[in-house]
């Protein structure tokens, strides 16, 4: 992954423009990878339960006219820029080892006895 737009659009929560004349707003792209999209709605509707920022981040945008479903798709593109930065972190941290086979098994593996 190159970025965290790409992540994004690999578990299907990039915003796609949805506007129609004076109206401007935002759906889901309901392309990518279904169950990872599972994964960050039910991360989602944890949060909203249960995580004090979430709640209020929930309040505010609610009180600014949003419906819980527009709510939703933002919370759901933050936990995917949270969890992209985990994973790049992570990454940095180890890089993964190269795998070093025996001879015995190299030549196994080849077909040679």
């Amino acid at each position: 992954m190159k970025s965290e737009a790409s992540f994004a659009s690999l578990c299907g929560v990039s915003p796609i423009e949805a506007s129609s004349g004076k109206v401007v707003r935002h759906r889901l792209n309901r392309g990518g990878d279904r169950d990872a999209n599972n994964a960050l709605y039910l991360i989602c509707v944890v949060r909203m339960r249960h995580d004090q920022r979430t709640r209020e981040y929930v309040a505010r945008r609610t009180a600014e006219g949003k419906f819980k479903l527009e709510i939703m798709r933002c919370l759901k593109r933050y936990i995917a820029r949270e969890i992209y930065r985990l994973l790049a972190s992570m990454a940095v941290a180890s890089p993964p080892n190269s795998i070093r086979l025996s001879s015995g098994i190299a030549k196994k593996v080849s077909g040679q006895p």
